[in-house]
């Protein structure tokens, strides 16, 4: 008890303590705002890698689209409801059910 008390007294102990509780809680930069920027690093890092799924993905299309000419028919129906002079283009559209 009497060793608690003198390590109390100490001030470079306080010194410490008031150092260390005011970077934990009153600085701009406290444990808040680290986790705050921490969790939009990783929100943003989630972005970034679906980005790049995409990017990957529409390379890839375009480059089928480029080397295959049946691919680019098939995505030009598809997509852009293209059509032959001789041909009936008919689109289905599913309406959502009615409650």
């Amino acid at each position: 008890m009497e060793r608690l008390l003198e390590l109390i007294r100490n001030k470079y102990f306080l010194s410490v303590a008031a150092f260390i509780v005011w970077m934990l809680f009153f600085d701009k930069n406290d444990m808040l705002s680290q986790y705050e920027f921490r969790s939009e690093v990783n929100k943003l890092q989630e972005e970034k890698d679906f980005y790049e799924r995409e990017t990957a993905i529409v390379k890839k299309d375009l480059n089928e689209l480029n080397t295959n000419l049946n691919t680019a028919e098939k995505f030009a129906r598809e997509k852009y409801f293209m059509k032959k002079d001789n041909e009936d283009v008919f689109v289905i559209v599913k309406e959502a059910p009615k409650d």
